[in-house]
């Protein structure tokens, strides 16, 4: 008879080859970011972070907009100014930088222990 495939096995392969894929764009992403900081801070002769919410400001302010109202309005206020205004004043950098070192060290490939290992001989 035919083995039955092992179908969590495969969903958890599928789950971690997601999770390295959005790891590597975000990191990738950041050091774009680290990069584009760097030539801004060339050009203009001293420091000029690149702050995260300037970058979500600049890319579509209306949603940036609707997001403040919702939180403000339908969620909890205070979740807006301490928290996430905290996170928009980070350099945007590191807000892809160090989700995708996450996702890459959650999702990263595990050695088997009780496979044999290979040694050089």
């Amino acid at each position: 008879m035919g083995e039955t495939p092992d179908f969590g096995r495969i969903a958890r392969g599928n789950n971690v080859i997601f999770g390295r894929i959005i790891g590597w764009i975000l990191l990738i992403i950041g050091l774009m970011l680290v990069g584009a900081e760097l030539l801004a801070s060339l050009q203009a002769g001293e420091w000029a972070p690149m702050l995260l919410g300037q970058l979500w400001f600049e890319f579509d302010s209306e949603s940036l907009n609707l997001v403040q109202a919702v939180v403000q309005r339908y969620l909890l206020p205070f979740l807006w100014d301490p928290m996430i205004v905290t996170l928009l004043l980070a350099p945007a950098w590191v807000s892809f930088i160090v989700p995708g070192l996450l996702l890459l060290l959650i999702f990263r490939k595990r050695q088997n222990r009780f496979a044999p290992r290979k040694y050089l001989s």
